[in-house]
Formats: structure tokens, sequence, C-alpha cells
């Protein structure tokens, strides 16, 4: 591995609060020194000009589908981690909702294997409960020991109260966080978009913000019973749910909550003529919840922003708006959009927006190690020209699935190179 300098960039890295030129240099997988410039003597290293670029820590989403095992027609371990790398991403959390469910350090352990071909480093999420059927709890501890970051049946969310105070009680005793998809599926039940006016118009049935609110509220009430438990609640969509967050962070409940780019870029009206790619789970919503999730952005309420990329192929998105699956690739947009909406349209500075998509989420599943960039932290690096305009074609995605309601989005802040554990795993064409 050939060490690296990135000479006279923009250093800015949220965990520690730098935010100043300097020349980074890396060595065998770890930043080795970062010095005014001029000051890093390093003759046999490649050399990368980073003068006017942004130098920040590579960025970790923790709520990826990468569909290995057993989907490998919509995405693989490579393709979904080539398409992360692309993004700037160099850590990412991925669900269990393979084939077969990840629910045994088995499955966990080959999804880090290096035969996957991961260009980013991959942090399973295993399974609450075996199958992720809301019966019968997996194994924390053994789920742990084999790498997994944090339990959830997420597109199955846990309904029992029982089950539900078990899984936070047992996974407290481990230290990881229990994620839920906080959607109370016998609200939703052959639901395909956001409850309201336009969902009548359209003649579908809609998702009432309280399937929502009303899990979020039950696991809030639950936590309160565990001592040292956590939640997570995953793509958080509206804002009685929010609320309930915010409130309870208050109290000192140890919730953390995410939000997606597309649930604060988009609004329910995307869907237009029953545009499939704007179909997802939460649902695209109100005007009212999208600027709430921007409120939550800015009041530093949400956590971090996760794409929850979900790869179809084309055959599964063609049909029927009610028939066609949840989900969308997000992993090459989410920057452009977080800097064009947050930073550009809403002012938030760009070290914030950066630690919403590195610091933030690292710490907030324990990622120790990842989401920042200090000398001897691992070598994860995105070097990106934050004032660039751009337009993002899904055609050139390096995802498996093309699936995305932003196809020809014009977006402000480009990939210029990606570095994880020291390798560059992307480097814009020139």
């Amino acid at each position: 591995m050939k060490d690296l300098l990135l000479r006279g960039g923009r250093v800015a890295d949220p965990a520690s609060g730098l935010d100043a030129v300097r020349d980074v240099l890396l060595r065998e997988g770890k930043v080795a020194a970062m010095e005014i410039p001029g000051q890093i003597q390093a003759p046999d290293a490649e050399v990368f000009n980073a003068k006017g670029l942004i130098v920040a820590p590579g960025l970790v989403d923790i709520h990826v589908h990468l569909r290995e095992p057993g989907q490998a027609y919509k995405e693989t371990i490579a393709s979904g981690t080539a398409a992360a790398a692309a993004g700037g991403f160099t850590s990412v959390c991925a669900m269990p909702n393979t084939i077969p469910v990840n629910d045994s350090p088995e499955i966990t352990r080959w999804m880090q294997a290096p035969d996957r071909g991961a260009s980013a480093r991959v942090f399973p999420i295993a399974a609450a409960t075996l199958g992720s059927m809301g019966e019968a709890l997996t194994n924390y501890s053994a789920l742990k020991d084999a790498g997994a970051v944090a339990v959830t049946d997420d597109g199955k969310p846990i309904l029992g109260d029982g089950i539900m105070l078990e899984a936070l009680r047992s996974a407290a005793k481990v230290g990881l966080p229990v994620i839920q998809h906080a959607e109370d599926t016998r609200l939703t039940g052959g639901c395909s978009m956001n409850a309201g006016a336009l969902a009548f118009r359209l003649g579908l049935r809609g998702m009432p913000v309280e399937a929502e609110s009303g899990l979020v509220e039950r696991d809030l009430s639950l936590l309160k019973k565990v001592k040292g438990g956590h939640l997570h609640v995953a793509h958080l969509s509206t804002k009685k749910a929010l609320d309930a967050v915010r409130a309870a962070r208050k109290s000192g409940l140890h919730v953390t909550c995410e939000v997606t780019p597309h649930h604060f870029a988009l609004t329910e009206e995307r869907i237009g003529l029953y545009d499939t790619n704007a179909k997802m789970n939460p649902p695209l919503r109100a005007e009212a919840d999208r600027a709430a999730m921007i409120e939550g952005l800015l009041d530093g309420t949400i956590d971090a922003i996760a794409t929850d990329h979900a790869p179809h192929a084309a055959h599964e998105k063609e049909q029927e708006f009610d028939r066609a699956p949840n989900g969308i690739t997000g992993l090459e947009t989410a920057l452009g959009l977080a800097i064009s909406l947050l930073h550009v349209q809403h002012k938030m500075p760009l070290p914030a927006v950066l630690a919403l998509l590195s610091s933030r989420p690292a710490r907030a599943l324990g990622l120790t190690g990842r989401g920042a960039l200090t000398v001897g932290s691992a070598a994860d690096v995105l070097v990106f020209e934050p004032a660039e305009r751009w337009v993002f074609h899904a055609a050139d995605s390096r995802s498996r699935s093309k699936n995305t309601p932003f196809d020809g989005t014009e977006m402000q802040g480009r990939v210029r190179l990606t570095v994880g554990d020291g390798r560059v795993v992307f480097r814009a064409p020139r």
C-alpha cells in the first residue's frame, strides 16, 4: 500500500473541530501525519493536489441494504459498496433482511469476509429475532462477537410489547442498540403512500402518521424500563414521531434517530402519476413533515443522515404502484443533496453537515475509529469539491439497480477521491 499525501486541502473534521488548510499523509491504512502545508516530507508518496477541495472523514451510512446473501440480481456487497465509495462513504451498516435473514454469527461473518470484494467497511446489523419473525430473540452476545453492531428486524417491526422489552434488555446487557423501523403494520396493511388528500385523489390507501409516531411512543415507554438501554429510530419521517424523540431525549432517555435525504428533500407530490421510483417505506410525507425533518437536522435532534439504500431490479419497479416494492437507491446522491439543501439553502455550516454524515452516525452506533480524521485514525478520507454543481444520472450509477427519484437532478458538492483504510476506492474521472 503506497503512501498517499493529500496536499493543501481544507481539512474539515467535525469530531475534533479542526477546520483549516493542512497536508495529510496516509500510510499503512492510518492517518500518519497532518501538518500545515509544506511541513510533511514524504518523497516516495503519491501526491494528490487537494487545493481548493474539502478533505473530510470518510462518510458513514448506518442504514443500507446490500441484498447479499440471496438477492444478488438487485445488488451485491461489491456493487453496493462501490456505489458507497463513489458517494464518499467508507463505512456502511448492512441491514439483515437478506435471504436467509442475517440472524446468525455465520452470516454476519460471511458478510465481512474479504471474498465479498467490498470497497467500504461493512458493519453488519443482525436480526433482533430469529428469522425476523418477532417471536424469539437471536443470540445477541454471539452476534456482537461476530461483528454485528446493532440488532433490528427492520421492515418487520417488533410489535409485541413483551418481545420488544426483552430485546431492549438483552441488547443493553451486551452493549448493542436496538434499531426499530417505526411502523405499526396493523395500521398500514395494503397501504402504499402517505395518508391524505393526495392518496385519496390517486385512489391509493395511505399510511397514517400515527402508524409511525404510535410505535415510537410505545418504544420510548418501554425504554424507560431498561437500565442502559439504547433505542435507535430508523428513517424518521413525521413531525409527531420527531417530537416524541425530542421530548424523550430531554428527559434523559438514550434514544438516537436518523433521517434519509429523500425525506428532507421530497414530499408526497413527487409521486406524480404513480412513479414507483418515489415509492418507499416510510412513504414520502406532506410538506409540514418534510419541514420538520429539516428543523430536526438544524437543531441537532436528528443524529444522522442515513440513505436507506434499497436497490430493486427494473422489472420489480416497473409494475402497478400498489404492487411495486418499496425503496430507492441513495448512496451516490446523499452528500450532494445534503450540501444543496442543508448547507446552501438552509445555511447549515458545512462541518455540521459533514457531522451528520460521519462522526455523529459513527457515535450513534458505536463504530469506534470511524467518522474521524485525526492522526492515528483509520485512513478513511473523502475529498470533494463543495461548490461544484453536477447532475446525477442513474445510468452511470455503480449500483446494480437504478431505482431513484433523483435521476437527472442537479446538486452541489462532488466527490473527487475516496480512500478507505488507506486504499483509493474511488477516483473521479478527469
